[in-house]
């Protein structure tokens, strides 16, 4: 299972937003830094709106909703890269997550230390940027001593990969993440072979406030951090209010709607979250129902109908024959799938048919 890491500097919210995710207490939140040493990992439904409704239009006994996993990870401080509050080990478990879910405290409160003295969230996310460069550039320096004896022998792949340094280089030297260089098409590949930090897709979250979440989309704060991210990251900003999502753990489906209603909300911050990450994670979702379940699958965007069939099943996709298909809208739309198949909506896609987000499939195999 894909893992998003939760990273920011002490005292920003990432343990109390891991409690929210998770809708549980496992994570220590204090007014301290490092009350998180260990990360703490939690498995985390996707919200999707359509699996409801179409376990509803099939009656089904059972309803499984796709998963993404999260870890919260301590909060670093500057330094980090050179060991500071204990930076390498917390650096260490950043590099085992695939995407990063950076929470930013947008937020004012004398009863929150932070760690800086005071909040500037563009000036958080520079700290935290800079210390995941630092660490690039220093791990890229012991692994082309490395690969330039590699490619010394006549190794191909080697020499791409000293290519790829050389663009790398420069481009971490200016303070940049490695998220934003422009890779030729044939060396993107071997990107991933040096495991950069500043490399790996991420999230921004900013952290508002109780009472500043209906308008935090006006709020200078905010607004700072929208532009910030997408001048210098390119990333995709989401607004939560960690506190409100942790005092909702402790109310019903119902109780918690009324909540958020009562406060201008319509929808928990959460839940953006959550599919925000999902798609991060390069993350889609194909459907399959009936009467005893209507289950959520997760594949990779891109997927074949063949790759989505081995999710159910490695039969299902050494054997296909072929898949069923409808868009989940469309079904929902018909109101059934007998109806669907009379008025021809319902289609028969081969083994590479590239799976959409959405889709709802039946496979025919053949063991």
């Amino acid at each position: 299972m894909l893992r998003a890491g939760i990273v920011g500097l002490p005292n920003v919210g990432k343990s109390t937003l891991f409690n929210a995710l998770t809708r549980s207490r496992k994570a220590e939140a204090a007014n301290y830094p490092f009350c998180t040493i260990d990360p703490n990992v939690g498995v985390v439904n996707v919200p999707d709106a359509r699996l409801d409704a179409l376990a509803a239009l099939s009656k089904s006994a059972r309803v499984i909703p796709a998963t993404i996993e999260f870890c919260d990870i301590a909060g670093l401080v500057k330094g980090a890269s050179q060991g500071e509050g204990l930076g390498n080990k917390f650096l260490s478990h950043i590099r085992e997550a695939d995407a990063i879910v950076h929470v930013v405290r947008c937020f004012e409160s004398t009863d929150i230390h932070h760690v800086c003295g005071t909040v500037d969230p563009v000036r958080d996310i520079d700290v935290i940027s800079t210390e995941l460069i630092l660490a690039d550039i220093s791990s890229l320096e012991k692994q082309q001593i490395r690969i330039e004896k590699t490619a010394r022998s006549g190794d191909k792949d080697a020499r791409m990969e000293l290519s790829l340094i050389d663009l790398l280089h420069p481009h971490l030297n200016s303070g940049k993440p490695a998220s934003t260089l422009e890779i030729p098409d044939e060396l993107r590949q071997f990107l991933k072979r040096f495991h950069l930090l500043s490399a790996k897709p991420t999230l921004f979250a900013c952290n508002v406030s109780e009472d500043e979440l209906v308008k935090a989309n006006e709020l200078p704060a905010v607004v700072a951090v929208k532009n910030h991210v997408a001048n210098q990251h390119g990333s995709s900003v989401v607004v939560i209010s960690a506190q409100i999502e942790s005092d909702l753990n402790d109310l019903s489906s119902q109780e918690a709607a009324e909540y958020l209603s009562q406060l201008g909300v319509s929808e928990s911050g959460v839940g953006t979250l959550i599919r925000e990450a999902y798609a991060l994670l390069g993350l889609q979702t194909f459907f399959t129902t009936g009467e005893k379940e209507t289950r959520a699958w997760t594949v990779r965007i891109g997927a074949t109908a063949a790759e989505a069939a081995g999710v159910i099943h490695s039969d299902f996709q050494r054997g296909f024959i072929a898949a069923e298909t409808i868009s989940s809208d469309i079904l929902l739309s018909v109101g059934s799938k007998v109806k669907a198949r009379d008025e021809g909506k319902m289609r028969l896609e081969g083994r590479d048919y590239i799976v959409k987000d959405g889709d709802v499939m039946e496979f025919r195999f053949n063991v």
